[in-house]
C-alpha cells in the first residue's frame, strides 16, 4: 500500500471512498506462486498436455474486482487440469467508464466527467490481475490491443451523436449495447431513474463509448480465437452485458456466475445472466425432486437462519430486535380485524435490464400504483417494507424509496404504514403479520412461498413462472388479482410442498458449493483456501466438477450431492483428464 501512495500522492489526497478502494484491494490478490510449487510435476504436465485443449475465455475484464480474479484464476487452473486452454481477457485502462465506477467515490461527479476512470481507478486495475494470471501462465489479452483506433472514433462519434433519449434502446450491429450502458449508467448513480442527475447525460455517454468498445474488442478476440466458452460474472453492465451479447451473436457458448446468497457457494448459469435463467428455467428440473423429510428439515433449518445470517455471506439487515408479532403489530398501529398485505420493495437501481413480464415499467410506478390501490380499499391494510440496502448494500442506494413517495404521494393513505430501511423490525416478523405478500423482485418470494404466504409477482422476481405465485404481466392483470384479495385461504399442502421442493433446489442445487473458497469480514468477501493443486483435480471437489462440466459441455449447472461426478471414458477422458491421476485427493464434504 505504501508504494501506491508513493506513486500516486494525488490518490491519497482524493476522496475518503477512493483512499478505501485501495486499501481493500491491497494484498487481497490470490498467490498462487505456493500451490504451483508444491503440485509442479502436475501442473507442468497439464501446461504441456492441454495446448489443443477447448479454449475458454475468461472475461474478468475488470482487473480490480478482486473476487473475481479469486475465483476465475481457479476456474482457469481447474479447466486447464481437465484438458482445456484457459484465456483471460481484461481492460487496460481502455474504457471509459465500467461497473468498478460509481458516484460515490466521486464526490465531484465533474472530474469523472472530464477523465473518467483514468486519473484514479485504471492506476491499479490491470497489473494486479494480469500477475495474478501470468503466473498460472494463463494468455492474457488485453482490451486495447484489439480495438483499432478508427473503432476508438467510431465509438466516441456514435457515443456523442445518439439523441440522450434514444440510448437505452440504441442497437449497434443488431446489439442492445444502449441497454446495458443504461444499466451501468443506473449503477453508477445507484439510482433507477437518470432524471434528477445534473451529469446524467454525460455519465450515460461515457458507458455507451465504453460499451461499443466493448463490442469492438469482444468481436474480433470471438472471432481469431475460436472459443468454446466464455465466462463472466454478472452477465449486465459495462462490460460483461455487452460481452454477453456479442458471444451470443458470435455463437459462444456463456456461463455467467455471481456470489450466491450462501457461504462457499456460487450461482452459475447458462446462455445469459441468472437475473433471467432463474425465472425462465423449466420446471421439470425441480419438480420431480424427491423431498424427503431430512432435506426438507435442512431447508427449513436454512430459512430460519437466514433470520441472523448465519450460513450466508450475503447479508442486508442488521441483527433484528426481536418482539412478538402482537407487540410488531401494536407498535404499527396495526388494526387486528382488518386484513395486512404486505409490500417489499427492491433496491431502485439493482439489475435494472429489459424484463418483458413486468406488470409496470419500474418499481416506483408499480409502489405509486399500488398505494393508489389501496387508498381506495380501507377494508385492507398495505404494510410497506423498505429494502434495508438501500442504506447497508454497496454502493448506497442515491434515490431512496421513501423520498420517491413522499415526491409522488404526498399523503398515503391512513391504512398503509411504511417500515423504513433502517428500522430494525425482522423482515420476516413483519411479514408473519400479512395475509399475502405483494413483490416486484425480491429473491424473498423463495421464502415466503415456503412458509405458506400467498405471493403476487408484479416484476422479476426468481419465484415467477413457478407455479407457486400469482404472476401479473400488466397492470390490468395485477389490479385483478388485487381485487381478489384478501384470498380465501392459505396454500394447501400439495402447493406448500411445491414451494419447498422449488427453494431446495433453489438453495442447495442452484448454489454451488467451493469447498477451497474461504469466506472473510471486509473486501473481498472470499479468498481461497488451497493446500495443494490437486484440489482442483476432477473428482476432487464436487461442486467444481458440476462447473467445470457445466463450461465444458453445457451440463446443467445443478449440484445434487446424491449424484456422483460423471466420469468421461474413451477420447472424451483423454481430452478433459490429460494428467495422471494417481495423486488425486479423495472427495471432500462440503
Amino acid at each position: 500500500m505504501r508504494h501506491t501512495i508513493r506513486r500516486f500522492p494525488r490518490l491519497w489526497r482524493a476522496s475518503r471512498l477512493l483512499r478505501r478502494w485501495y486499501q481493500a484491494r491491497h494484498n487481497a490478490y490470490p498467490d498462487w506462486e505456493e500451490v504451483l510449487e508444491q503440485g509442479k510435476d502436475l501442473w507442468e504436465a497439464a501446461q504441456t498436455q492441454t495446448q489443443r485443449g477447448p479454449r475458454v475465455l475468461l472475461s474478468t475484464a475488470i482487473g480490480s474486482y478482486v473476487h473475481a480474479v479469486t475465483l476465475e484464476s481457479a476456474l482457469a487452473a481447474a479447466l486447464r487440469l481437465r484438458g482445456a486452454e484457459p484465456h483471460v481477457l481484461l481492460c487496460d485502462a481502455e474504457l471509459a467508464a465500467c461497473a468498478e465506477c460509481d458516484a460515490s467515490l466521486y464526490p465531484r461527479v465533474e472530474r469523472f466527467v472530464a477523465h473518467g476512470p483514468s486519473r484514479d481507478l485504471c492506476r491499479d486495475c490491470y497489473w494486479p490481475a494480469r500477475r495474478v494470471y501470468e503466473r498460472l501462465g494463463v494468455r492474457v489479452h488485453r482490451l486495447s490491443a484489439l480495438v483499432t483506433d478508427d473503432q476508438r472514433q467510431t465509438a466516441a462519434a456514435v457515443a456523442r451523436s445518439v439523441p440522450f433519449a434514444d440510448i437505452p434502446t440504441y442497437q449497434h450491429d443488431g446489439l442492445v449495447v444502449g441497454e446495458h450502458a443504461y444499466a451501468g449508467a443506473l449503477r453508477f448513480f445507484a439510482s433507477g431513474s437518470l432524471d434528477d442527475e445534473p451529469q446524467a447525460e454525460a455519465v450515460l455517454r461515457r458507458y455507451l463509448q465504453a460499451a461499443l468498445v466493448t463490442m469492438f474488442a469482444t468481436r474480433r478476440l470471438a472471432r481469431e480465437q475460436g472459443f468454446t466458452c466464455a465466462v463472466f460474472t454478472h452477465g449486465i453492465y459495462i462490460p460483461w452485458g455487452v460481452m454477453g451479447e456479442v458471444c451470443r451473436q458470435e455463437g459462444v457458448r456463456i456461463a455467467n456466475w455471481n456470489v450466491a446468497y450462501r457461504k462457499r457457494r456460487f450461482i452459475f448459469s447458462h446462455g445469459e445472466t441468472y437475473h433471467h435463467t432463474l425465472m425462465s428455467e423449466p420446471q421439470a428440473a425441480w419438480e420431480s425432486l424427491d423431498l424427503r423429510p431430512a432435506r426438507e428439515q435442512t431447508l427449513m433449518d436454512y430459512l430460519a437462519s437466514r433470520r441472523e445470517g448465519m450460513f450466508d455471506w450475503i447479508v442486508f439487515h442488521r441483527p433484528a430486535a426481536r418482539a412478538e408479532p402482537r407487540e410488531l403489530a401494536g407498535a404499527l398501529g396495526l388494526d387486528p380485524s382488518r386484513p395486512v398485505i404486505g409490500l417489499l420493495t427492491n433496491v431502485s437501481w439493482d439489475a435494472q435490464l429489459h424484463y418483458p413480464a413486468n406488470a409496470f415499467p419500474d418499481m416506483l410506478e408499480w409502489i405509486t400504483r399500488t398505494c393508489e390501490y389501496f387508498a381506495a380499499r380501507p377494508d385492507l391494510q398495505l404494510l410497506i417494507r423498505v429494502h434495508p440496502a438501500e442504506l447497508n448494500g454497496f454502493p448506497p442506494s442515491r434515490q431512496p424509496v421513501l423520498a420517491e413517495m413522499t415526491r409522488r404521494l404526498p399523503a398515503l393513505a391512513p391504512n398503509i404504514t411504511v417500515v423504513p430501511p433502517e428500522s430494525r423490525m425482522s423482515t420476516y416478523s413483519l411479514m408473519s403479520l400479512c395475509n399475502a405478500a405483494i413483490i416486484y423482485g425480491t429473491k424473498m418470494g423463495v421464502e415466503l412461498t415456503s412458509v405458506g404466504l400467498p405471493v403476487i409477482v408484479a416484476g422479476e422476481a426468481w419465484v415467477r413462472n413457478k407455479g407457486l405465485t400469482r404472476d401479473a404481466s400488466t397492470p390490468e392483470e395485477y389490479f385483478r388479482i388485487l381485487d381478489g384479495l384478501p384470498f380465501a385461504a392459505r396454500p394447501d399442502e400439495t402447493l406448500l410442498r411445491r414451494a419447498r421442493t422449488y427453494a431446495y433446489h433453489f438453495f442447495f442445487r442452484r448454489m454451488i458449493p467451493l469447498s477451497f473458497v474461504q469466506p472473510r469480514a471486509g473486501y473481498p468477501i472470499y479468498v481461497l483456501r488451497l493446500d495443494k493443486i490437486e484440489r482442483l483435480l476432477p473428482g476432487a471437489t464436487p461442486g467444481l466438477d458440476v462447473i467445470c462440466d457445466g463450461i465444458l459441455t453445457g451440463a446443467p449447472f445443478v449440484y445434487d450431492e446424491d449424484t456422483p461426478t460423471p466420469q468421461v471414458t474413451g477420447a472424451g477422458a483423454r481430452r478433459q483428464n490429460p494428467v495422471s491421476h494417481g495423486s488425486m485427493s479423495p472427495r471432500e464434504d462440503v
